[in-house]
């Protein structure tokens, strides 16, 4: 059995337990953005019991530890550019062609569809640069650091710059993917809903999930990770 405290961390969670985020998605809990929030606070700001959060987390059974778990830096750098990029820039597009043929189609009778469509707009409008700005001038950083010698001084500029940028960024992103959940009562579809209907909030409900732990891998591993390493100017193992 699991055991948590409510005065533990939402990241702490995740971290001592990947398989928990299934759990903290299901109560709408933010372990991304909001990864730093003990898990008491977010219950009781949720308006949920904590009790039945624990027992829920308590009645997980855990699998293998994700291979991103215990990733040094630049190979989780690697790994969330292989995974979370590449699925972001498959993505967002196929969800822009649903959401405006959903709401040309149905939103007559469902206007909320057409919010869906702006407001998501929005979120791809700021998820492309920011991918562009991680993977052309954080990312590159990253590796500078871990990989040079005299990592101190062999890049322009402290690591906290670019990451401090990332995390507003992060923030926003967070907020807009609460305000599509809401918008679309958690992503349910109305009963006369078509296929491209369903696929479009199918896929945004995928997009929040994949989203939620990209940002916690991030927020809550990668950047504390390399700006220690800046801080201490020790290079560790790739």
């Amino acid at each position: 059995m699991n055991s948590f405290t409510l005065n533990q961390s939402l990241a702490e969670v995740v971290s001592a337990l990947p398989d928990s985020t299934r759990v903290l998605e299901s109560f709408g809990l933010d372990y991304c953005c909001g990864g730093h929030r003990s898990l008491g606070d977010a219950c009781s700001d949720a308006g949920i019991g904590s009790g039945v959060v624990l027992d829920a987390l308590a009645d997980i059974e855990p699998g293998p530890a994700p291979d991103w778990a215990s990733m040094g830096p630049v190979e989780l750098v690697d790994h969330i550019e292989n995974t979370h990029h590449a699925y972001l820039h498959s993505e967002l597009g196929r969800l822009d062609a649903l959401a405006e043929k959903v709401a040309g189609v149905h939103g007559a009778r469902h206007r909320e569809v057409i919010e869906v469509e702006t407001v998501y707009g929005e979120l791809h409008a700021d998820l492309e640069p920011h991918l562009i700005k991680e993977e052309h001038v954080l990312f590159p950083m990253i590796r500078a650091l871990v990989t040079s010698s005299d990592a101190p001084s062999s890049h322009s500029g402290s690591v906290r710059n670019p990451i401090s940028v990332m995390m507003l960024e992060h923030d926003r992103a967070g907020k807009l993917l609460e305000l599509l959940s809401a918008m679309t009562n958690h992503y349910q579809a109305p009963e006369d809903g078509c296929a491209s209907y369903r696929a479009l909030y199918d896929g945004l409900a995928r997009l929040e999930s994949d989203t939620h732990l990209h940002i916690y891998k991030e927020n809550n591993l990668l950047f504390p990770t390399v700006i220690a390493l800046e801080e201490e100017g020790i290079a560790p193992q790739r």
